[in-house]
């Protein structure tokens, strides 16, 4: 009677870097998701941004019953406004994380000098919580610490949860953020301009709202989440700023 086995599989013999041995086969190593892309992100999260302020005025001034001419430059200034504000407070938020960053790291090297015994037990902790015992923990810490580089890296990675910021990032994430918000906010607009003043607002309000759901789609595949359920939360908030341009043009009209 012979008894199946399963058959052993054979470690890796390609030479290895650092001790570290080859990958073994498996998916992708380099996956690209759409979260991935960032600029992708920024322009849809721009776009969703840059409808509804120009919507909102729009639908306001054409439900009091404001000429086109007006209610097409309100909705432009509305536009260029907010791409402006968007585009500034992303390159502040940028310019703030970068210089955050440079202090707490200023600050843990520091800290690697004057303090490397607790340093050290920090690096021991967190390692700890990822159950790392005994012989194995203390050799890791010392790996780790053998390299004040490596050391303040892990430190700020696991201790802090900061990442180093790319330095571009402020100016390429202010360009795209304001960029798709001008482009989008010019959708509501543009029934202004070419139909009239009765049907102008329901074509907007189409517009917009085909637009809003398709972002929200994105942003939802974006984060791994059911588009339909995105599609329908993004419309939901433009609808709310409908409702509120609608009662507002009821109150004062």
């Amino acid at each position: 009677m012979q008894i199946a086995t399963t058959p052993v599989q054979e470690p890796p013999s390609e030479p290895t870097r650092d001790g570290l041995p080859p990958m073994p086969p498996g998916p992708p190593h380099e996956e690209r998701h759409f979260a991935a892309l960032s600029p992708m992100r920024e322009v849809v999260a721009g776009a969703a941004q840059g409808l509804v302020l120009p919507f909102a005025v729009t639908a306001t001034l054409a439900g009091l019953g404001t000429a086109p001419g007006p209610t097409i430059l309100a909705g432009l200034a509305a536009a260029a406004g907010g791409a402006v504000a968007a585009g500034l407070g992303s390159a502040m938020a940028a310019r703030d994380a970068a210089a955050r960053y440079q202090l707490e790291r200023a600050r843990e090297e520091e800290e690697s000098h004057l303090y490397p015994d607790r340093e050290r037990w920090e690096v021991a902790a967190i390692l700890h919580r990822y159950g790392v015992r005994g012989q194995l923990l203390r050799q890791a810490v010392e790996a780790i610490a053998s390299d004040r580089r490596r050391w303040v890296d892990f430190m700020m990675r696991f201790e802090l949860d900061l990442s180093e910021p790319d330095p571009g990032r402020a100016a390429r994430s202010a360009t795209i953020l304001g960029g798709a918000q001008v482009l989008a906010g010019l959708l509501p607009v543009l029934p202004y301009m070419v139909a009239g003043p009765g049907a102008a607002l329901g074509w907007s309000a189409a517009a917009t709202f085909a637009a809003l759901a398709a972002l929200g789609g994105l942003r939802a595949r974006s984060e791994d989440l059911p588009p339909l359920r995105g599609a329908l939360q993004v419309l939901a908030i433009g609808g709310l700023a409908a409702v509120a341009a609608w009662l507002l043009a009821a109150t004062l009209g």
